[in-house]
C-alpha cells in the first residue's frame, strides 16, 4: 500500500527536516534523560547517509547531557556539516526553524523528528518539552498545533504536500499535584490546503511512558524505526512508511502480549497515506489478535485488601522519593519528571503508580507498586524489621499470585561514616565542655568520652585530630588484610545554642609528612547541630524535614532567602513555623546570625540553615553560590538540592580555598568567592538522624 500519486520531483534534494534530541532541561537534573540524542543523530545520519538528504535541508537541535562533541558522532561529511551547524533545543532555535527557515524552502516531504519528554495538554495535544522549559514557563513544542499549521496556506501551496511527524515521547498527562506551568500555545495559521498529507507515528499509546534503554542511550522506538529504515532511499522509505509502521506497532504488541513491554506505538489518526485504515485487526485477511497470556500490570483487590493495615499508622517514611524513583527504574520506565511525590500518604503513592501503569508497566510487566513496596522493605529492615517483614511477605504474596516475573533487589544506600562531637555545658557551670564522640556506619559506636573532665575547646580540637588520625589508621569491620580503610565523610557537632556559630569548620589538621595545617572544612564535610533546642518545635521540624524528603531536596518553595529587614522581625519564627515549607533558611544579612536569625530558625522548626559567620552578607548571595544556575545565568531556588548541601557546603569552601573540585561534583564558577570568604556555617538538623544518646550533662539512669 503506497501514499498514492506521488510528487514528480520527490527525491532528496526536496526533503527537508526538523530532527530534535532533548536531553538536558533547564528545569533541572531531575528532568535530565540520556538517549534522546543519540536517537536523533541516528536518524539524522539515516536521512544524510542512505537516504542522501543535504545535510544543508536539515536543520538539527540538540541538547545533551554532556558536551555536543563528546556524543558519537557518525563519521561521514553529511554529518560534519551538521555538527557544525546545529544548535541547541531551545523553543526559540525550533520556532526559527519549524516556522520561519523551513517553510520557505520549496519541497515536497518535510519530517519532523522529536525525542525527549513528552506530555499531554487538557485537548490531549501532545506537548514536547523544549532545553529551555522552567518550572513557571514550559517552554515547548506544541506538536498538534504544529501540524494544523502546516496543513494551511501560510506554507506556499504547493509546497511539502507530504509530511511525516515521529515521535519518541511520553504521552502521559502533566504529573498531579504539579506546578508546571504549560501555557497554552496556539500557532494559529491560515486557510487549509487540500491535498496535504500528514503521518504521524507516536511511540507511545496515550497515557504511556516510552521506554528508554538507558545502557545503550537509545530509545526503543527509535532502534526498531531505524531497523526498519535501514538502507531506504527517501522514496523507498516514504512509500513503505505505513508497512513499517505496521510491522513496528505488531511486534510491540506481541511483545506486549507476551508480557515483555509496556509501550505500543500508535498512528494519532489510523490512516495511512492513502487514508486507508491500517491498524493490524483491520488488515484484510489478518488473523484475529491472539489472546494475551494471563498477566497483570495493575494491582488486584487482593493486594489493595493487604496494603491498607499494612500502611495504617505509617507516614511517608525519608526514603519514599528513591522508592518512587526506583519503581519506575525496575519496571524498565522512564521515570516522571517534576519531582516530588504524588501524594501525601503511602497509599496516595501507590494508587499513582497502579493508575499510571494501566496499560503497561514496563519491561517486566510488573505493576510500580511492588517494586515500590520492596524498596520500602529494604530500607525499614534496620530501623523496623517487623514491618520490614510484612511488607516483604505482602510482595512475595503479589508476585505468587500475580504470576509476577522476578524483581531484583533495590540498590544498597550510599555508604556514609559520619563523626559525631557532641558539647555539653557542665552540669555545675564550670568552664569547658564535656564531650563524647561517636562514629556511625553500619552501626553507632563511642570513640572517646571526656569522663567527666571539662575541655576548653583548643583541647577538644587536639583530640578531635588523634581521634580522626585513629580513625583513618583502623581497618573497618573485620580487621582481616584486604579490608577497607574507615574514611570519614562528615563531622556533626552536637552543640549548645551559644557555639552554632563557632568556627569548627576552620580548625586547623596537620596533613602528611610536612604537616601542613588543613582546614576541617577543607578534609570533611562539616555541620553543626542542636536539636536539644527543638523540644517545643519537634513537630514542625519533623513536618519539614518529611515534606523536604518526600519532595527528593528540591522544591521552589524548599528554600528562604532570610534578609536584615525579615531577620529583625519578632515574628519570623512563626512565619517560618506556618507549614511543611521552607525547610531551609539562606541567610543574606549583615548582623550577626543570633540577633535573632537563629533564634526564630529553631522556633521555626526549620531543619537546615546556612549563613555567614559572624555576620556580613556574603558577595555574591549564597542562591547565587549554592543553586544551580539556569540558562538565563539566573540561580533556581526550585532546583537547589537542599539534601546535598553538606557536600556542596564543601565543595565552595575548598573552591574559596583555590582547590581544584569538590565532594560533590559541580562546579563552582571561577572567582565567585575570592579567597578567605569561605565562612560558611551549616546547621545540618536531620531529625531521623539523632543517635540516642545521653547528656554528658545528665547523670546515669540509676
Amino acid at each position: 500500500m503506497g501514499p498514492g500519486p506521488l510528487p514528480p520531483g520527490l527525491g532528496p534534494r526536496r526533503t527537508f527536516a526538523l530532527i530534535a534530541g532533548v536531553e538536558r532541561y533547564a528545569l533541572g537534573p531531575g528532568w535530565n534523560l540520556r538517549g534522546p540524542a543519540r536517537d536523533a543523530l541516528r536518524f539524522a545520519h539515516w536521512l544524510t547517509g542512505p537516504a542522501q538528504v543535504p545535510p544543508d535541508n536539515v536543520r538539527l537541535l540538540l541538547s545533551p547531557i554532556d558536551e555536543p562533541d563528546t556524543l558519537a558522532w557518525p563519521d561521514s561529511p553529511p554529518m560534519d556539516v551538521l555538527r557544525a551547524a546545529h544548535q541547541p533545543a531551545t523553543e526559540g532555535n525550533m520556532r526559527t526553524a519549524l516556522f520561519d527557515e523551513l517553510p520557505k524552502r520549496d519541497g515536497d516531504l518535510l519530517w519532523i523528528f522529536w525525542a525527549g519528554h513528552g506530555f499531554l495538554g487538557p485537548r490531549d495535544e501532545l506537548m514536547l518539552p523544549c532545553s529551555d522549559a522552567r518550572s513557571t514557563d514550559i517552554r515547548h513544542l506544541n506538536l498538534d498545533s504544529a501540524l494544523r499549521w502546516w496543513r494551511t496556506d501560510l506554507v506556499a501551496h504547493r509546497r511539502f504536500p507530504l509530511q511525516a511527524a515521529l515521535v519518541d515521547a511520553c504521552r502521559v498527562d502533566v504529573p498531579r499535584a504539579s506546578r508546571l506551568n504549560f501555557v497554552n500555545i496556539d500557532y494559529g495559521g491560515g486557510s487549509s490546503v487540500p491535498g496535504r498529507r500528514q503521518f504521524r507515528l507516536y511511540a507511545s499509546s496515550k497515557g504511556e511512558t516510552a521506554e528508554n534503554n538507558a545502557e545503550r542511550e537509545a530509545g526503543r522506538f527509535t532502534e526498531a524505526l531505524l531497523t526498519e529504515l535501514g538502507q531506504r532511499s527517501v522514496l523507498e522509505g516514504v512509500t513503505g512508511l505505513a508497512a513499517s509502521a505496521r510491522t513496528i506497532h505488531r511486534t510491540f504488541r506481541e511483545e506486549r502480549e507476551r508480557g515483555g513491554g509496556s509501550q505500543l506505538p500508535q498512528f494519532l489518526v489510523d490512516r495511512d497515506w492513502d487514508a486507508c485504515s491500517f491498524l493490524d485487526e483491520d488488515l484484510p485477511g489478518s488473523a484475529p489478535p491472539r489472546p494475551a497470556p494471563p498477566r497483570a500490570t495493575r494491582l488486584d483487590q487482593a493486594a489493595w485488601d493487604g496494603l491498607g493495615p499494612l500502611f495504617a499508622g505509617h507516614v511517608l517514611p525519608r526514603h519514599a522519593h528513591e522508592a518512587y524513583a526506583w519503581a519506575f527504574k525496575a519496571a524498565g520506565c522512564t521515570t516522571p519528571v517534576g519531582g516530588g511525590l504524588p501524594g501525601d500518604t503511602l497509599l496516595d503513592v501507590v494508587q499513582d503508580l497502579d493508575e499510571r501503569q494501566g496499560a503497561g508497566a514496563g519491561s517486566t510487566a510488573m505493576p510500580l507498586a511492588v517494586p515500590f513496596v520492596r524498596f520500602l522493605a529494604d530500607r525499614a529492615t534496620a530501623l523496623d524489621p517487623d514491618w520490614a517483614a510484612r511488607l516483604l511477605e505482602w510482595v512475595r504474596d503479589t508476585r505468587a499470585r500475580l504470576a509476577l516475573p522476578v524483581l531484583p533487589p533495590p540498590p544498597s544506600p550510599a555508604p556514609r561514616t559520619v563523626l559525631d562531637v557532641r558539647l555539653d555545658v557542665p552540669p555545675g557551670g564550670e568552664d569547658g565542655f564535656l564531650v563524647r564522640m561517636w562514629l556511625r556506619a553500619d552501626g553507632t559506636r563511642q570513640v572517646w568520652e571526656s569522663e567527666g573532665a571539662p575541655l576548653a575547646l583548643d583541647a577538644v580540637r587536639e583530640e578531635l585530630v588523634r581521634q580522626l588520625a585513629l580513625l583513618g589508621g583502623a581497618r573497618a569491620g573485620d580487621p582481616a588484610p584486604g579490608q577497607p580503610y574507615a574514611a570519614v565523610d562528615r563531622i556533626e557537632f552536637h552543640v549548645p545554642y551559644e557555639l552554632l556559630d563557632a568556627d569548627f569548620d576552620q580548625w586547623p589538621v596537620p596533613r602528611g609528612p610536612a604537616r601542613r595545617r588543613r582546614a576541617l572544612g577543607l578534609l570533611y564535610q562539616v555541620v553543626v547541630r542542636c536539636p536539644e533546642e527543638r523540644a517545643d518545635t519537634r513537630a514542625e521540624w519533623h513536618t519539614k524535614w518529611r515534606w523536604l524528603c518526600t519532595r527528593g531536596g528540591r522544591h521552589p518553595e524548599a528554600v528562604r532567602v532570610v534578609g536584615d529587614a525579615e531577620a529583625a522581625t519578632d515574628t519570623l519564627g512563626l512565619e517560618l513555623a506556618g507549614g511543611p515549607a521552607p525547610a531551609c533558611v539562606l541567610a543574606h544579612t549583615t548582623t550577626a546570625p543570633h540577633e535573632g536569625l537563629l533564634e526564630a530558625v529553631l522556633e521555626g522548626g526549620v531543619p537546615v540553615a546556612v549563613w555567614r559567620r559572624g555576620g556580613g552578607a556574603p558577595a555574591p548571595a549564597l542562591l547565587d553560590l549554592l543553586a544551580p544556575a539556569g540558562p538565563d545565568g539566573r540561580p533556581d531556588p526550585g532546583e537547589l538540592d537542599v539534601l546535598d548541601l553538606p557536600a556542596r557546603v564543601r565543595e565552595v569552601r575548598r573552591a574559596a580555598a583555590g582547590v581544584g573540585g569538590g565532594a560533590a561534583g559541580g562546579i563552582v564558577r571561577p572567582g565567585q568567592l575570592p579567597s578567605g570568604e569561605d565562612r560558611l556555617v551549616l546547621l545540618w538538623d536531620d531529625p531521623d538522624d539523632v543517635p540516642g544518646l545521653r547528656s554528658l550533662a545528665c547523670p546515669p539512669d540509676p
